[in-house]
């Protein structure tokens, strides 16, 4: 969930009274919300020590489906209605004087929706065409606004939070904003090939090409990471003046020219997209939140967008929706018993503009604002009664079924290797479950066939390349960070590793592994051994010869190859699961198998002394031994073990 930081003494302003931080935490509390910091004591601290400091700020965590509440001006509506100062407001479309034949227009060129350059092609030539570049384009106009240094950086945060939220950074939806007195509509918006685009972006006095841009951009991060989105694209998308003045190339970067300031007074919103819910979602979040700054607040502009077709659309559209709700509904879900006045009454602290519905006592017509997309149901209508009658005032009732809760038998399984091992003295550590490339395979002198390890796509930083595979890489940072700790190092893990697994519908699979390290002057290749037996005792589980085809179950180890190991100091662990009885005729071929030397003997796993080059990459100076094997053919088996039966 995002979290958002508004000015603390601002905020308290807007809701006309001071709150403790108790306070002020119930509150988000009772609307959903929750208080993730308070600074107030850390700038004071800051300020007796003669340290520069802002303001105070609380850092509130938002639901991520309430779009409304990512800036100040949402947050404080929102909680000026619940606490019932003020009303909702009323979001209108204000037209020129003139009417809709003095809108501003947009024409979308068809360019835009073939992702080629008109001139370029014929359009008839259909095999020439490529996907469409960002189609979908809406906007508005705030007119006469007045910004503040404060209101002005909440207008650029809120973009900020739509594009890393909603907008799935930029690849759903971009938003562009343009001091309109800068402008000469009409306004045109196409896709050009790169080598013809040609502007000065934001921030830059120069002029490139969007050829050019794309390699200039490279080396600044908080734009480098949106150049994927359009880079292959034959056609950049691109909006225009009628002077021929480049807006914007979205979804990278604004012009210089049309550069929003302090002393901006008419705010020209473009929002570009390839998803037509998100894209009205956007433009209307955008233009309400900060309609209230305009010389008549919550009084928006319309736009006239002018499709390929021929045909128009007015954006934005900020009308109200009408869902039906029931009062019988609300309590039943509620344990509650309201009347459709008492309902409505609660529902307008939620903001929403709810009216009895003429010859019912149940029905009531709920008018939703566009303010408020995450309502889809009535069971979001009565979620918000909820909200507003406060959750701790429902009353309790016993649930009709009894669910009792138990771990799953693989947790239950690992408690049993957890607590046996520590309470031979070892330590469990819990290492992150990502690794580098590296370390799961070259340092352990592996190698990757590309079918096993599954790989972050665009990983972050070199330490987070893949998800691990074995538990070993882990335990063995965490020796290289505790060097100075007396030896022996005696620590062990036991938790998930991932593998490929194009079976599942996922492509991948968890398996629960458990694994330990020795580290001391001498390798210790007895003490993990000690331990693996250890643990077979308590799973109950015999430790058999690889010879003896007669035991119908256990556990052996047999000499291996492997180059995590030290050459003639390596074993495999092999298990003999149990011969499953159903029938007569499954005890007669079990008979048959062993009598053959039959089994289905499965490797679960290694043990050994730790090469050399494997300790050098980890940067550790004393021999090591190593054990690892999984737990996942004993969850069937170990029934008595993990649900306590006699």
């Amino acid at each position: 969930m995002p979290t958002i930081a508004v000015d603390k003494a601002e905020l308290f302003e807007r809701l006309g009274r001071e709150f403790t931080t108790d306070e002020f935490d119930k509150l988000c509390f009772e609307y959903g919300l929750e208080l993730d910091e308070d600074t107030t004591e850390e700038v004071e601290e800051a300020i007796k020590k003669g340290l520069p400091a802002e303001r105070p700020q609380l850092k509130i965590e938002i639901p991520a489906n309430r779009y409304d509440l990512l800036c100040i001006e949402g947050i404080s509506r929102a909680l000026s209605v619940f606490l019932q100062k003020t009303d909702a407001p009323k979001y209108k479309l204000v037209y020129p004087k003139g009417g809709e034949a003095e809108l501003l227009t947009v024409k979308i060129d068809p360019s835009v929706s073939l992702g080629v350059a008109i001139d370029t092609i014929s359009l008839s030539d259909s095999t020439r065409k490529t996907a469409a570049i960002r189609p979908l384009f809406a906007c508005a106009i705030l007119r006469n606004i007045k910004f503040t240094e404060r209101s002005y950086a909440s207008f650029m945060d809120l973009q900020d939070k739509l594009h890393q939220n909603i907008c799935r950074r930029r690849q759903l939806v971009a938003i562009g904003t343009h001091d309109l007195d800068t402008l000469t509509p009409p306004f045109r918006y196409e896709a050009k090939a790169p080598k013809t685009i040609k502007f000065a972006p934001l921030g830059k006095s120069q002029e490139h090409t969007a050829e050019e841009l794309m390699t200039v951009y490279e080396s600044e991060k908080h734009i480098a990471r949106y150049l994927h989105i359009i880079r292959d694209s034959p056609v950049y998308p691109i909006i225009y003046d009628s002077q021929d003045r480049v807006l914007s190339m979205p979804p990278i970067i604004n012009s210089e020219h049309s550069k929003i300031t302090l002393n901006t007074r008419n705010v020209f919103i473009d929002v570009t997209a390839t998803d037509q819910t998100k894209l009205d979602i956007v433009v209307n979040i955008v233009a309400t939140m900060f309609s209230e700054y305009c010389e008549e607040p919550f009084a928006i502009e319309p736009v006239k967008v002018i499709l390929p077709n021929g045909q128009s659309r007015i954006t934005p559209d900020i009308s109200e929706r009408q869902m039906l709700a029931h009062a019988s509904y609300v309590n039943s879900c509620t344990g509650l018993s309201l009347s459709a006045e008492e309902v409505a009454t609660l529902l307008k602290r939620m903001s929403l503009n709810p009216t009895l519905k003429e010859g019912s006592t149940d029905e009531i017509l709920v008018n939703i604002p566009s303010t408020r997309p995450d309502i889809f149901h009535e069971c979001d209508i009565m979620e918000d009664a909820a909200i507003a009658y406060g959750f701790n005032n429902l009353p309790d009732k016993f649930p009709a079924t009894s669910t009792v809760a138990q771990p799953l038998a693989i947790s239950k399984l690992s408690d049993v290797i957890r607590l046996e091992w520590a309470l031979a003295g070892w330590v469990e550590v819990l290492p992150l479950i990502l690794c580098s490339h590296e370390e799961n395979f070259e340092w352990l002198n592996h190698e990757d066939d590309g079918k096993t390890a599954v790989k972050i796509a665009n990983p972050k930083t070199l330490e987070f390349q893949v998800v691990r595979t074995t538990l070993i890489p882990g335990l063995l940072k965490t020796i290289r960070e505790n060097r100075s700790h007396a030896l022996p190092v005696k620590i062990f893990e036991t938790s998930d590793v991932v593998f490929k697994d194009t079976t599942r519908e996922r492509q991948a699979r968890n398996e629960r592994h458990a694994a330990a390290v020795w580290c001391n002057k001498t390798a210790g290749f007895e003490i993990v051994h000690g331990m693996l037996d250890r643990a077979m005792k308590m799973l109950e589980i015999p430790r058999i010869s690889s010879q003896d085809h007669d035991a119908p179950t256990g556990y052996y180890i047999k000499e291996t190859s492997d180059g995590m190991y030290f050459p003639g100091r390596a074993a495999n662990i092999y298990y003999r699961p149990p011969p499953n009885h159903p029938s007569r005729l499954s005890k007669l071929k079990d008979k048959v198998q062993a009598a053959l030397h039959i089994h289905h003997d499965t490797q679960i796993g290694t043990l050994g002394i730790l090469h050399p080059t494997v300790l050098e990459k980890f940067e550790i100076n004393f021999p090591c031994s190593a054990l690892e094997f999984s737990l996942e053919p004993f969850k069937k088996q170990m029934q008595k073990v993990w649900s306590n039966e006699d």
